[in-house]
């Protein structure tokens, strides 16, 4: 597998998830399709979207229900690409969604491998603790909040994989990947407070992008723009900004999780 062809997979899958074309990411043109449901879509992804733009760095593709394709339309017709995922720009948008009963609720950055960097860390050149292959039999009882990023308990039935570090039978770092979809897999990792900032996070999460490609998949990583330490994270472990998202939902659900 070559970086080009990750790439591809990549926005094969962003095409099933909007509705739209692989070849639309890549025209000098935004392009705006209807969103519908795809049971071969990522499966934590709620379908029909109201309003949902990705951008592969050429232009955007915006997946909108009908009665936001007005909204969207003026929006991405108004601002260069990369002006379309910030302030102050943003609240054009948000205040047109509001009128509708929707705000900006998602935005994220997604990464994939470099194969010219990616490689299997191992003990002696980047962490200090054993790393240990587990499967889903040796998740069942890691199901705890230590862990919530690199595991879902909600989704549970989706994680395939992982590497954790161990200080002696001391689990103190672990990565979790997701089968979110049929040909690529989610990374999240998780490292003990005390054990930070000695290269466990980089070198597990390297390990299992390698592990992972082993297996014929595509993994991926997700941050939040303010996620510096996550961000620093993908880069060390051998991964490269490849595309963004940003998602709408009804106020409700904004609201709700604002009052977590």
């Amino acid at each position: 597998m070559t970086n080009q062809e990750i790439l591809k997979i990549a926005m094969a899958q962003s095409a099933v998830d909007l509705c739209a074309d692989a070849s639309d990411f890549e025209k000098g043109e935004n392009v705006i399709v209807t969103s519908r449901e795809n049971e071969h879509a990522r499966r934590y992804l709620k379908l029909p979207f109201s309003c949902q733009l990705v951008s592969y760095g050429n232009n955007v593709v915006a997946s909108v229900s009908p009665e936001f394709c007005e909204i969207a339309e003026n929006y991405i017709k108004k601002y260069p690409v990369e002006h379309l995922f910030e302030t102050p720009h943003m609240h054009v948008l948000g205040e047109a969604l509001m009128q509708k009963g929707q705000k900006i609720c998602f935005m994220a950055e997604y990464f994939l491998p470099d194969l010219n960097v990616l490689y299997a860390r191992t003990v002696e050149d980047a962490c200090p603790y054993e790393m240990r292959i587990l499967t889903p039999s040796d998740f069942a009882n890691l199901y705890l909040p230590e862990w919530s990023n690199a595991l879902c308990k909600d989704r549970a039935h989706l994680d395939v994989l992982g590497v954790g570090a161990y200080d002696g039978d001391k689990l103190v770092g672990l990565a979790g990947c997701s089968a979110d979809c049929d040909t690529m897999w989610q990374i999240g990792i998780d490292v003990l407070p005390a054990y930070r900032r000695q290269g466990i996070a980089s070198a597990l999460t390297s390990r299992l992008a390698v592990e992972i490609l082993n297996r014929g998949k595509v993994p991926f990583y997700c941050a939040a723009w303010s996620n510096i330490k996550s961000v620093r994270n993908a880069i060390r472990s051998g991964f490269r900004p490849a595309w963004v998202e940003m998602t709408a939902k009804p106020c409700e659900i904004v609201d709700a999780m604002n009052e977590k």
